[in-house]
């Protein structure tokens, strides 16, 4: 019997190389105080998540870190997605849990087929 990848315990993806991961659109922000510092999760309409740490000061006000978050947010949207959003805050369930609701802002550049001059 020959040994597959399987029975040897261990099976590995392929990498590929030169390609930088898509993100999903954002569409929620999951911010966490926790003794090491100010943890994120970004979850996307594809249904994916980024997690991380957010690079701000650990005693940062609660406040001034889902500012932060808001705008990392912000700038991956417009990065990877060249689209603008906003970054709603639900009340805190948990005194060091916060979450957030992200949608795509609204088009003001281009006027509407009906607007006239």
């Amino acid at each position: 019997m020959n040994p597959t990848m399987l029975d040897s315990g261990m099976v590995r993806r392929k990498k590929e190389k030169g390609k930088q991961p898509v993100w999903g659109i954002p569409k929620g922000i999951v911010l966490l105080a926790t003794p090491e510092g100010w943890r994120t999760s970004v979850l996307t309409a594809e249904g994916g998540m980024l997690c991380g740490r957010l690079d701000v000061p650990i005693n940062t006000d609660p406040q001034d870190a889902r500012a932060a978050a808001a705008v990392m947010v912000a700038e991956l949207a417009r990065d990877f997605h060249n689209t603008d959003v906003e970054v709603s805050w639900d009340p805190p369930q948990e005194p060091w849990s916060w979450t957030a609701q992200v949608t795509l802002a609204a088009e003001s550049e281009l006027p509407s087929p009906d607007a006239e001059g």
